[in-house]
């Protein structure tokens, strides 16, 4: 069984920086290719950035290029989410996710096996 946990949201003010820390567990952590998306109140989950199994490859919505950037980390089986410049748009439920099977990048939620439970970020402007 894949466990993902994700850390790291919080309050901050418009211009911040925050880094977000999803855990994951239950198989070999170089086998997964993950992603971050994102659900504001009231709207659909969307795509934010996703990282390959290798972390050679890497894709980021367009809403986010620029400001924030995705990374692996073998030493703690995490995966990373950087976001500088804050805005309050970026304001929602983070949540990560993992596919299992598969090289490159994926942006769409349907190609994704297991999802943590999210982790709340909220920007004031």
């Amino acid at each position: 069984q894949v466990q993902l946990v994700e850390s790291g949201g919080g309050l901050v003010q418009a211009g911040d920086s925050l880094r977000l820390s999803c855990a994951v567990s239950g198989r070999a952590f170089s086998t997964y290719n993950t992603g971050w998306f994102r659900q504001a109140p009231g709207e659909e989950r969307e795509y934010v950035a996703a990282i390959d199994w290798s972390g050679g490859q890497t894709s980021y919505a367009d809403s986010v290029k620029g400001r924030f950037t995705i990374s692996r980390d073998g030493s703690s089986n995490a995966v990373l989410l950087q976001m500088n410049s804050l805005k309050s748009e970026d304001t929602g439920v983070y949540y990560c996710a993992a596919r299992m099977l598969g090289g490159g990048t994926y942006s769409s939620a349907d190609d994704y096996d297991y999802w943590g439970q999210g982790t709340p970020v909220t920007v004031s402007s």
